[in-house]
């Protein structure tokens, strides 16, 4: 899959999740990691960014929303704003 369609696929999954669907954190995060072609078409700290994110999704999901320190709204909110940098990285 080229790098552009798996940031697609990225992207539409951080957008149903935003909207509350989606399925689970895990899906995003396993898709995210499985992207090889977009990580290596982007700049080497796109990937540590991307990386740090899923992290702390994965660690708010084990959580109910009070007692984790991460917000999963927020962190999905970063998450398209890395959405909306990388495609911009690709498009350049």
């Amino acid at each position: 899959m080229s790098a552009a369609l798996q940031l697609d696929a990225i992207a539409a999954r951080v957008t149903a999740l935003r909207g509350g669907s989606g399925g689970p954190i895990t899906a995003l995060s396993s898709e995210a990691r499985a992207s090889t072609e977009l990580l290596a078409a982007l700049p080497p700290r796109y990937a540590e960014v991307l990386l740090n994110l899923l992290d702390r999704l994965e660690s708010s999901a084990l959580f109910s929303e009070e007692s984790c320190s991460f917000s999963q709204k927020d962190l999905l909110d970063n998450l398209q704003v890395w959405v909306d940098k990388a495609r911009g990285q690709l498009v350049a």
